[in-house]
C-alpha cells in the first residue's frame, strides 16, 4: 500500500478523486487546480465520515431500542407529531412512510406488543384511531437518540451565520445533485 492509500489524515483516499475518477470520466478536472481537488477531496471525505457517524448512530439506537428501522421512523414521527401538538392516524403514518395500510397495521401490532405505542379513539372521528408513543419509549429516545441529534445543532452553533448559509446552500445542492430522477437508470 503507499502512502497516499493509507493517509488518513484527509479521510483517506477511497473518496479522492484521483481514486474514484484517475482517467477523469466523471469529472472534467480540466479548470480544476490542484488545491481545489485537495479542498474537494477533504469535503467528501468529511461527507464520509458523516455519513459513517450516522450509520454507527442508526444501528447503535436500532439495538438500544430492539426495533427496525421503519419503527424508528415511525416512533420519531409520533414524537415530532406531539411535539407540535398533532394528531396522527394510521392513515398519516403509512402516508408519512411511504407503506401499505396492511404493513401499518403490521407496524402498530408490533409497536403496541413492545409497549411502545398506544391505540386511541379519535377525538373528532369515533371511526379513526389517534396513536401515541408511550411516555417510558419517548423518555429512552429522547435521552439516548434525541440527544445525539441535538449534537447536530450543537455543531452548527458554532458556525457564523455566514457559514450556516454556505453549509445549507452545499447541502441543500447536494441533496439536489444525488436525488435519482425516474428512469435516470435506464429502469
Amino acid at each position: 500500500m503507499n502512502e497516499r492509500a493509507s493517509d488518513s489524515s484527509q479521510g483517506g483516499s477511497l473518496y479522492h478523486l484521483d481514486s474514484s475518477d484517475p482517467l477523469g470520466e466523471l469529472i472534467d478536472r480540466s479548470q480544476v487546480s490542484p488545491q481545489d481537488i485537495a479542498e474537494i477531496n477533504r469535503i467528501m471525505a468529511a461527507m464520509a465520515a458523516l455519513r459513517q457517524a450516522e450509520e454507527k448512530l442508526s444501528e447503535a439506537s436500532l439495538r438500544y431500542m430492539k426495533l427496525n428501522r421503519t419503527d424508528m421512523r415511525a416512533l420519531h414521527f409520533l414524537i415530532v407529531a406531539e411535539n407540535r401538538k398533532q394528531i396522527v392516524t394510521p392513515s398519516a403514518i403509512a402516508e408519512h412512510l411511504g407503506i401499505s395500510t396492511a404493513s401499518t397495521t403490521k407496524l402498530l401490532d408490533r409497536l403496541e406488543r413492545g409497549d411502545h405505542i398506544l391505540r386511541h379513539t379519535h377525538p373528532t372521528d369515533r371511526r379513526a384511531l389517534h396513536i401515541t408513543v408511550q411516555p417510558e419509549t419517548r423518555a429512552a429516545a429522547m435521552r439516548t437518540v434525541g440527544k445525539q441529534h441535538a449534537k447536530r445543532f450543537i455543531a452548527s452553533i458554532d458556525l457564523s451565520s455566514e457559514e450556516r448559509a454556505v453549509v445549507a446552500r452545499f447541502l441543500e445542492n447536494m441533496a439536489s445533485q444525488l436525488e435519482v430522477k425516474e428512469g435516470e437508470w435506464g429502469a
